[in-house]
């Protein structure tokens, strides 16, 4: 298994913090997700039903019926390389592990590549496997330049899997209006921009035949009943969504100002979380959890990720603990 945000019980553990102490910054998840209202009592007693509005509702929110519904973006990460014959897939490195990972277990030939070798390893290429915005760089790519590779890609009848994990924010930037091109698969997830990650809802937003494929792959009831529910109330929340598109980007540049007067200058981010590279990124990591705030801590290359404090006392314990690491202690 990977490492991944969260595991906040393993801190819990590790530090002697109690749980409730803790301010988990280690995800990405928006800390004021949907607010999700109490479940019909009917929707825990019935098999989840294909036709209770969730496609409708999806269809609406992305601009696209070219899509099916899987258990959380995960599913489909896990899924889609079975579906190809083993070949050469590059994937975008730092990036979510869990994309190369998959492709390997699956047979596939994976080649590492950083944003600035994409392009030219096209040739040599079946699959290429990108997160936009990247996690947890911040990188993105314009879909001009996103368009172009598809269509390299698809007249070798490949690929181009993109995950937009963390495009909410910024819809403008999606590809989900080109869902439905031959070769392009985009992957979307409930867990990031409406903080349902515990819901498990994803969606995938490819071309008619890999859809049939997936779902075949997939086996029925993908999602629970009450996630369906969930989801299909968040998708259709307009306005809940306008409030988090502005104010999500503002907490992502507090957050970058932050950690910038702290001697930590994020290199890149999105709305829910900075990027910073640092060479002392597991030093950084402990001190902080040592004050009982959990941030995710990557190695290659060293840096750490922060995501959002949700209120305004985290914020200040956030602020507190940086003024004490800054005052002459060092992190470690």
């Amino acid at each position: 298994m990977l490492e991944h945000g969260g595991g906040l019980r393993a801190a819990a553990a590790r530090y002697g913090i109690p749980l409730s102490d803790w301010l988990d910054l280690s995800t990405g998840i928006n800390p004021n997700g949907w607010p999700v209202p109490p479940v019909p009592p009917r929707v825990w007693l019935r098999l989840p039903e294909s036709d209770d509005g969730l496609e409708r509702a999806a269809a609406a929110y992305y601009g696209t019926a070219d899509l099916v519904a899987v258990a959380g973006s995960q599913a489909a990460i896990q899924a889609l390389p079975q579906l190809r014959p083993r070949g050469r897939v590059g994937v975008l490195n730092p990036s979510y592990a869990e994309h190369a990972q998959a492709w390997r277990r699956a047979g596939h030939q994976v080649e590492l590549l950083d944003a600035g070798g994409l392009a030219t390893a096209l040739e040599r290429l079946e699959t290429l496997v990108l997160v936009n915005p990247n996690n947890p760089t911040g990188v993105d790519f314009s879909a001009e330049v996103l368009l172009d590779w598809r269509q390299r890609l698809a007249r070798r009848d490949g690929w181009l899997v993109v995950d937009e994990a963390f495009a909410d924010a910024m819809p403008a930037a999606s590809m989900a209006v080109h869902a439905g091109l031959p070769g392009l698969v985009i992957l979307r997830s409930l867990g990031k921009f409406f903080g349902l990650a515990g819901a498990r809802v994803g969606f995938v937003l490819a071309e008619a035949a890999l859809r049939a494929r997936l779902q075949d792959c997939l086996g029925p009831w993908t999602l629970t009943g009450p996630s369906r529910w969930a989801a299909t109330q968040a998708l259709a929340d307009r306005s809940w969504q306008a409030r988090a598109r502005l104010e999500l980007p503002e907490a992502g540049q507090r957050l970058a100002a932050l950690l910038d007067c702290h001697g930590l200058t994020a290199a890149g981010g999105a709305a829910l979380f900075q990027w910073v590279p640092t060479n002392d990124a597991e030093s950084w990591r402990d001190a902080l959890a040592r004050r009982g705030i959990l941030v995710r801590c990557f190695s290659e290359p060293s840096g750490l990720r922060f995501g959002l404090p949700g209120t305004e006392s985290a914020w200040r314990r956030l602020e507190r603990a940086l003024m004490e690491l800054c005052a002459g202690r060092s992190p470690g």
